[in-house]
């Protein structure tokens, strides 16, 4: 089999990922899941794709993530595997978008306005 690679982002962090066949092992930026993730909710967000489509300890995935925080970066490389494995086979399509896994969350941060503190907020607003 060759390697299978895929792209996914979420805010502003991306994530490309080299798919191939293995014994289940992800490594991030050349260190191991756990290390790189070491919140439990943040690991189990990444292996969510092999374990609804029943393929954990089948696949090992080389991810290389860069921008956004750890959540952020933790759903992209959820969206790359989910992607990878629709390439790999087709037919996996159908679970993962039941799932929620093959949509791209759009939610991106306002840009800060001029005259303002952030995007929305306003100085406080004084009478006399």
């Amino acid at each position: 089999m060759e390697v299978i690679n895929a792209i996914g982002r979420r805010k502003a962090a991306v994530a490309r990922v080299y798919l191939s066949e293995g014994n289940g092992e992800i490594t991030i930026n050349n260190k191991d899941l756990k290390t790189y993730f070491p919140v439990g909710t943040l690991q189990y967000i990444v292996e969510q794709p092999a374990s609804v489509l029943e393929l954990t300890g089948k696949y090992n995935v080389k991810a290389n993530l860069d921008g956004g925080g750890i959540k952020g970066q933790a759903e992209a490389l959820r969206l790359a595997i989910s992607r990878a494995f629709v390439k790999l086979d087709e037919t996996n399509k159908p679970k993962l978008k039941a799932a929620g896994f093959m949509t791209r969350n759009p939610h991106e941060v306002e840009r800060k306005k001029p005259g303002r503190p952030k995007a929305r907020k306003r100085f406080q607003f004084s009478k006399r």
